[in-house]
């Protein structure tokens, strides 16, 4: 009886609103470790290792309707950046048209077509470096301080390849080769 009259008291001086917020952060401290159990894919598998030179690339096999597949991937993306960039630029040009000159909406939407106007000659030079060097099709897009290039290659991307891709990066845009996520398509 002792002990049954110790229990009640000790909840009685910690009270029932903070046994209320304790069961609240244990519940959501279970949801979050059940959600990290069932979704969490590591980042290995999912192709973003720790030195984000991706490698999700079919086998090398060089199988004819793969290459078919990549060839349908490069024309998809340049089409969907294209689409994408296009009605940015015209969502920014409403927004010029419509605001008077000197106000600050007008020069952000003007700041903003001038930004998307220089990642898109970034990008097509990158891009026809890129090619230069033998990574034909190569699709890159460039987003503030990082860029993604994805490159048709066979085998895996050497250390030499990788720098080098991440040397023209640099040399058109100033974005830094830790910021560079190469995937091998």
């Amino acid at each position: 009886m002792a002990k049954l009259s110790g229990i009640k008291r000790f909840f009685g001086k910690v009270g029932k609103r903070n046994w209320i917020i304790l069961s609240a952060v244990l519940l959501i401290g279970a949801a979050v470790y059940l959600n990290y159990l069932w979704f969490y894919d590591p980042a290995d598998a999912i192709g973003y290792g720790g030195n984000n030179m991706v490698d999700a690339g079919a086998t090398a096999s060089g199988d004819a309707a793969a290459n078919a597949g990549d060839a349908d991937y490069f024309t998809a993306a340049e089409l969907a950046r294209k689409q994408t960039r296009d009605e940015a630029i015209e969502v920014l040009q409403t927004v010029v048209r419509n605001t008077e000159e000197d106000s600050e909406e007008h020069a952000t939407a003007l700041s903003g077509i001038s930004v998307i106007a220089v990642n898109m000659e970034r990008e097509a030079n990158i891009e026809s470096l890129i090619e230069a060097k033998g990574f034909s099709p190569c699709v890159a897009v460039v987003n503030g301080d990082k860029a993604s290039i994805v490159v048709s290659h066979e085998e895996e991307l050497s250390s030499a390849d990788n720098a080098r891709i991440c040397t023209i990066v640099y040399e058109q845009t100033g974005i830094l080769p830790q910021n560079v996520t190469i995937i091998r398509k």
